[in-house]
């Protein structure tokens, strides 16, 4: 017992100092992990034989991760997905599979073990992938989605290809397996329930647990998550959410099946339920400490004695494969039209092997397929490659995505060939609308964005936009801002938005200048560089959410409208007086103990305007006290 606090010490250790160093240099935390692991292992050797063991019970960390992403996709969403799904996951599946096949039956291996090999590094990690995705942002981008989809069909390839793999079983690797067993005795038996069954019963019995995973997870999983809610107990939820993933991935393995695609397979099965979002949150703290576990794992149990007696095959072989795979995504981008940077996001971050490619070598081992010591130099490959993914994503984040923003900000701007009453700057979410209102009332602009697929999306759908960066002098000439009523700052970029605003002011006095902010701070810039008008990009949305709330609770509809209107009067008073106190601080005290002040005395004037009884003494300005329309009370009741 004492030995095991020392282990899950020293990993723990390991992972506390080596993950925050790694996310602060730009790493990433599955780097970090991956540090930690050859630190600990080949280079200190705190840590040894129980590796193996200890990466088996991580792996439980993939099954996790499997099971939440499964939570996340509806049946709808695959299905409206298939295309990229079966066209471009099979198309990267197959072409791998067929290239590195290919390769290695040059090189002189059996087809049986060549095609093995192709299955082998035909996938990637799931695991950094979309750890890495998570954390730099880029599951929203285009080469993300692909990316997923990618990872997703790989995902579920794997059921036909543990279904597959024992087919090509070796003669003589089998023969040499029932010799060494014949005179060691078999101490450690794998339960299983399809141990010597014929095919036809094999299949019936797989395809029976199947069923009892779609069918149990569709019927049997409410009833039982109410009975086990209706406790009020957390903790009961908890291990209900952990009996679920461990039953199923102990099913999956009696019938010798991937645990991680039954629980994918529960999930996209419970990704409608009404506990959905109860059960992430209770896996998630197990799932994020399983894979650091399973990283960390990885790279323990680098085997630097077989790296550097093989050093140039391993790291041939490594290069290689990454290179290949490589070759095949980007083919697969331009096949796509994945465009700009985001194919090098797609080609680069599925470049690697996966940690199925662990899972598979060692079904691999125990059905005869392949000999021990390929098996060893491949799981030496796939750990390499997984360990030097991070450095792909550096690799795309320091050199290829600021080589693509560069050109995108250097393309030549659209020739403008209209002149605007109002010029847009920025036709994101927000500058879309403010557009659509204007030509709706029969006034003519100019948009301006540089993003684009912005303007391209725009486009499509019938709406005139202009590529071209606003915060360009020249190019605000050509749009004719000289004869501008006003110029609305809508960017998605602080600081250019704020420069925008100052240049306009200073040398276009008469434009009235109408500026979007994200929030107080950037509001209080705006102002100071000159925008005659600061709105919260959020301001009325959030009133307008504020007001359906108000009415939920039972306050009449007259009474809500008032009380917004207040609401948007004091503000406008208090962003005045804030502003000043804002403004009379220095760089770096602006917001101290007397604009601290100044704001909650704000708040208690807000609380008590909205207190006043204002039946007496109501201004024809509120329009929530006119006369109600005809069928009101039909509509709403009478109150």
């Amino acid at each position: 017992m004492t030995a095991l606090f020392l282990q899950a010490f020293i990993y723990l250790v390991a992972a506390v100092i080596a993950v925050p160093i790694a996310k602060k240099l730009g790493l990433g935390s599955v780097l970090g992990y991956l540090i930690a692991g050859v630190v600990i292992g080949p280079i200190i050797g705190l840590v040894g034989e129980e590796t193996t063991t200890i990466q088996h019970f991580a792996e439980f960390g993939v099954v996790m991760m499997l099971f939440l992403v499964g939570l996340e996709l509806e049946p709808k969403m695959l299905w409206a997905m298939r295309h990229k799904l079966i066209g471009l996951g099979g198309l990267q599946v197959g072409g791998t599979t067929v290239a590195v096949a290919g390769i290695a039956y040059w090189f002189g291996q059996p087809w049986t073990i060549s095609l093995t090999i192709g299955l082998i590094f035909a996938l990637s990690s799931t695991a950094i992938v979309l750890q890495t995705f998570n954390e730099k942002g880029l599951t929203k981008t285009e080469g993300g989605k692909n990316a997923f989809s990618v990872l997703l069909f790989q995902d579920i390839a794997v059921i036909p290809m543990l279904a597959f793999i024992p087919l090509l079983a070796l003669p003589e690797l089998i023969e040499a397996a029932q010799s060494a067993t014949s005179h060691a005795a078999d101490h450690h038996e794998e339960l299983s329930l399809v141990a010597g069954l014929p095919g036809w019963a094999y299949g019936l019995v797989i395809t029976a647990s199947i069923a009892v995973v779609v069918v149990g997870g569709h019927f049997l999983s409410r009833p039982l998550f109410r009975f086990v809610a209706s406790s009020g107990l957390r903790e009961i939820f908890t291990a209900t959410a952990l009996m679920l993933v461990i039953g199923i991935a102990a099913l999956m393995s009696l019938v010798g099946l991937s645990p991680a695609l039954g629980t994918f397979l529960a999930g996209v099965v419970l990704a409608n339920s009404e506990f959905r979002h109860e059960l992430e949150s209770n896996i998630e703290p197990f799932k994020g400490l399983l894979l650091g576990l399973f990283f960390i794992t990885v790279g323990a149990g680098i085997q630097f004695s077989v790296l550097f007696d093989e050093f140039f095959v391993i790291m041939s072989l490594t290069f290689g494969v990454m290179i290949l795979k490589a070759a095949v995504l980007f083919i697969l981008a331009l096949i796509f039209r994945i465009k700009d940077s985001n194919r090098w996001l797609f080609t680069l971050s599925l470049a690697q092997a996966g940690e199925f490619g662990f899972v598979l070598l060692s079904f691999s081992l125990q059905n005869h397929v392949i000999p021990f010591e390929i098996a060893q130099t491949l799981s030496l490959v796939v750990a390499l490659s997984m360990f030097f993914t991070p450095g792909l994503f550096i690799l795309f984040d320091k050199v290829i995505l600021p080589r693509f923003e560069e050109s995108s900000n250097n393309k030549e701007a659209d020739d403008i060939d209209e002149k605007g009453t109002v010029i847009i700057a920025g036709v994101g979410r927000f500058g879309q609308i403010v557009n659509r209102l204007l030509l709706a009332n029969g006034f003519p602009t100019v948009a301006l964005d540089f993003e684009t697929g912005q303007i391209d999306n725009l486009r499509q759908i019938g709406t005139k936009a202009f590529y071209g960066d606003a915060t360009r002098p020249d190019l605000l000439h050509t749009a004719g801002i000289e004869h501008a009523k006003a110029m609305i700052v809508a960017i998605d970029d602080r600081e250019r938005s704020i420069e925008l605003v100052e240049y306009v002011h200073h040398t276009y006095p008469d434009v009235t200048i109408i500026a979007r902010a994200f929030d107080r701070g950037h509001g209080y810039e705006l102002k100071q560089a000159g925008a005659d008008v600061v709105e919260s990009e959020t301001m009325y949305s959030a009133l307008e959410i504020g007001g359906h709330a108000l009415k939920a609770v039972g306050l009449h509809p007259f009474l809500i409208e008032q009380q917004k209107l207040i609401y948007r009067k004091v503000e406008l008073k208090k962003f005045d007086m804030l502003y000043s106190a804002w403004q009379g601080g220095s760089e770096g005290e602006r917001y101290d103990n007397n604009y601290r002040k100044l704001f909650i005395q704000a708040e208690k004037h807000l609380i008590a305007e909205m207190k006043k009884d204002r039946a007496d003494n109501h201004a024809h300005s509120e329009r929530g006290w006119t006369p109600p329309p005809k069928g009101y009370a039909d509509e709403f009741g009478e109150e």
